[in-house]
């Protein structure tokens, strides 16, 4: 039986191996993040014997490529959350933080836990594309969001409120009327300093270049709403720069979210649960595929209070003698971005009330007992956890079954 305890930092690893009652296997040594450096960390595993396994922390994407790597070679590799180690101690009051100490404190570990061990197995190319295009897709959004709160506060210089007279959704290209309308109409002197059938036939033309519906009523509408402003920014060409440059970096933006919830809705459709996700109550399709991306296969969590321990979305828990807090916050281990999704399809059912939907029931029971609003809420999160990896399962093992039936 041998641990080998693996320390990843960005380019390199560090590789120690123990047995039992602290026999030291493979003194640490550093294997480079290269081709030739993986095929002698491998063989370096391999020469230790069958009753070997890799012990090694998430470290962000530095762990990936070595885990794949050794997986391949057919090593049996353990991937833990570093907050296992870091409360294990490692057997020793002393502070010793070196990357050959940590190698062996990981190895120390894996012994330790050997039975609890789990196998790492590496994503699936759908998967992990999906993911990679969910979190892209988170970032980009807050700088939409940035960037739309930046063209607001612009607009009120030169056109205040123009944005609320727009109540047209958002196109599937990213496309918003609000947004194309400022390209052109970038001030409110555009408007109010020609006559209304001049506006009207300019409009007019504007929305058909820009396939937009053109109505009359909302030429009007426009011509009275840019009449009587006080404006602080002049007609001039420095401000017309600022408004057109503002406009198009968030309208670049909002075309780039449109081609990732595209292709995040591709990715997804390409997975077995997809309709089953899909069809569950308060999930869309942009929302489905961030719940796919970020769970993952379900059947890597061994029961359900795995994956809300994943989402960190359990309460915890502060007890000793005699002291037992009653009131105590969720863990928040798990992934922000999950967490964030949970909690937006938490709200729908907070707004549409479902009174025949098991979610909306709980959360309902629960304010009606007096509970703050983040407590139901979370208590929520958890109910629809715990219903996705249930009906998720179900037909993850289905497919598989149907799979093993033609197979043979």
């Amino acid at each position: 039986m041998n641990a080998v305890g693996i320390d990843v930092s960005k380019g390199k690893s560090m590789v120690a191996a123990l047995r039992p009652m602290g026999e030291v296997a493979l003194l640490p040594q550093e294997f480079l993040h290269t081709e030739v450096g993986l095929e002698q960390m491998a063989y370096a595993i391999v020469a230790l014997g069958e009753d070997t396994r890799v012990i090694m922390e998430a470290t962000g994407r530095y762990h990936e490529p070595i885990a794949a790597a050794l997986h391949e070679y057919g090593i049996y590799v353990c991937v833990l959350n570093p907050l296992f180690i870091k409360q294990s101690g490692g057997g020793s009051i002393r502070k010793v933080k070196t990357d050959k100490a940590d190698a062996m404190k990981i190895a120390k570990y894996g012994l330790d836990n050997w039975v609890e061990l789990r196998e790492y197995t590496p994503m699936d190319t759908v998967r992990q594309q999906l993911k990679l295009c969910s979190r892209q897709y988170n970032l980009y959004m807050k700088t939409v969001v940035s960037l739309q709160n930046n063209l607001i506060s612009l607009t009120d210089k030169t056109f205040p409120g123009v944005n609320e007279l727009f109540s047209s959704p958002e196109r599937a290209d990213g496309h918003q009327k609000w947004v194309d309308f400022v390209m052109t109409f970038w001030h409110c002197d555009c408007i109010c300093r020609v006559s209304e059938k001049a506006f009207t036939d300019r409009y007019q033309k504007w929305c058909k270049r820009k396939g937009y519906h053109f109505s009359t009523e909302k030429a009007l509408d426009l011509y009275a709403g840019s009449c009587g402003h006080f404006t602080t920014l002049p007609k001039n060409d420095n401000t017309k720069l600022l408004i057109t440059t503002a406009a198009q970096q968030l309208l670049a933006g909002k075309t780039t979210l449109a081609a990732l919830r595209t292709e995040m809705t591709r990715l997804a459709k390409q997975l077995p649960e997809y309709d089953t996700v899909r069809a569950m109550y308060g999930v869309g399709e942009t929302t489905a595929a961030q719940l796919m991306a970020e769970i993952g296969d379900v059947r890597r969590f061994p029961r359900r209070s795995s994956i809300v321990g994943f989402a960190g979305v359990d309460p915890a828990v502060d007890q000793s003698g005699k002291h037992s807090a009653k009131s105590v916050p969720t863990t928040k281990r798990g992934s922000p971005h999950l967490r964030k999704t949970l909690y937006q399809i938490v709200c729908t059912y907070l707004k549409r009330s479902p009174a025949d939907e098991p979610v909306y029931q709980f959360l309902d029971k629960k304010r009606a007992e007096g509970k703050p609003y983040f407590v139901y809420m979370t208590a929520a999160q958890n109910k629809f956890l715990r219903i996705y990896y249930a009906r998720v399962k179900e037909c993850l093992e289905a497919f598989d079954a149907r799979q093993d039936t033609v197979q043979n």
